[in-house]
């Protein structure tokens, strides 16, 4: 492999521009347009294409950029090694998050790496499809969600850890001033609820199902976030792990009712199985297991 037409393609693969890049390292667009062309020659696959007046990644592109990303990161450490005679401590993470995932629960499992002074990570919401496919192209180093995507998968492509078992608990604006039964205790509730396709309303609708309760929806939402408003705004009742509404429940604005019979939201950590996870993304999955204030309930139980 020749480094050098890496290197030009690195350039041009962050920006998307060729005249910018030729400005930058001083060299005519058409040096770097013929050193691109026999890079891509040498590699067997188109990495870049034209659109408009961009050049845009293929997938194949999308892979070869992760890989020179890193290779150019390792180079700034070596140069940091050379010009200071220390070796960089610096890492980075890239996590990807399920878009509708509590934002809680992100910075929760990421506040060690928010502590360490030697740490830099960046975080990008998407879709589960959107999610795995930047993981298999190396765009991200983990990802969290709230699905097992092991389950029923047939290459062994992902590998899920759970990081976290969540109670899912009865949410109100009210203090409740004698202990709550479920279902007695709503009997003229209102509720606002995740939507159906979740793992919480799913758990919510099993335990009404239990006891033939029919809840009165005034709400429904697949967005968390908007869920922790409507609860909070609505006067109605919701159910979600406590860690969604931390700040709310903290400050007197929502109270914890109960917790719903044996219901739990589960967050996994995703990573490629055959993949060797890198010590600090395996560190920071870790710590989040053993944290007493993360994971709620104990996994044994």
């Amino acid at each position: 492999m020749n480094y050098h037409h890496l290197y030009y393609f690195w350039r041009v693969a962050n920006t998307g521009n060729l005249t910018q890049v030729a400005n930058e390292i001083h060299l005519s667009q058409s040096a770097i347009s013929a050193q691109l062309k026999q890079f891509q020659e040498n590699m067997g696959v188109a990495l870049l294409t034209r659109k408009g007046r961009s050049l845009v990644l293929t997938p194949q592109g999308k892979q070869v950029l992760a890989y020179a990303d890193e290779i150019f990161s390792k180079g700034e450490e070596l140069e940091n090694l050379i010009n200071k005679g220390l070796p960089s401590q610096l890492s980075h993470i890239s996590i990807g998050v399920l878009s509708n995932l509590s934002r809680n629960f992100v910075e929760s499992f990421t506040l060690p790496l928010i502590n360490d002074k030697f740490a830099t990570f960046s975080l990008q919401t998407g879709s589960l499809d959107s999610l795995l496919e930047g993981l298999s192209s190396f765009r991200f180093d983990i990802i969290l969600t709230n699905h097992n995507v092991e389950l029923g998968q047939q290459n062994g492509i992902w590998h899920s850890e759970l990081v976290s078992r969540q109670a899912i608990e009865i949410i109100g604006p009210s203090k409740p001033k004698r202990a709550r039964k479920f279902p007695q205790s709503y009997a003229d509730a209102s509720w606002v609820l995740p939507s159906q396709n979740s793992e919480i309303r799913s758990a919510f609708s099993i335990a009404c199902a239990k006891v033939q309760y029919a809840p009165k929806i005034k709400a429904e939402t697949n967005d968390m976030a908007m869920l922790r408003l409507l609860a909070r705004d609505s006067g109605a009742f919701s159910v979600m792990p406590s860690v969604v509404v931390r700040d709310e429940v903290a400050n007197g604005l929502l109270h914890v009712q109960q917790s719903l019979p044996d219901a739990y939201e589960h967050f996994y950590a995703v990573t490629l199985a055959k993949k060797k996870v890198p010590p600090h993304v395996q560190n920071i999955i870790d710590n989040a297991k053993n944290r007493e204030n993360f994971v709620t309930q104990p996994l044994s139980s």
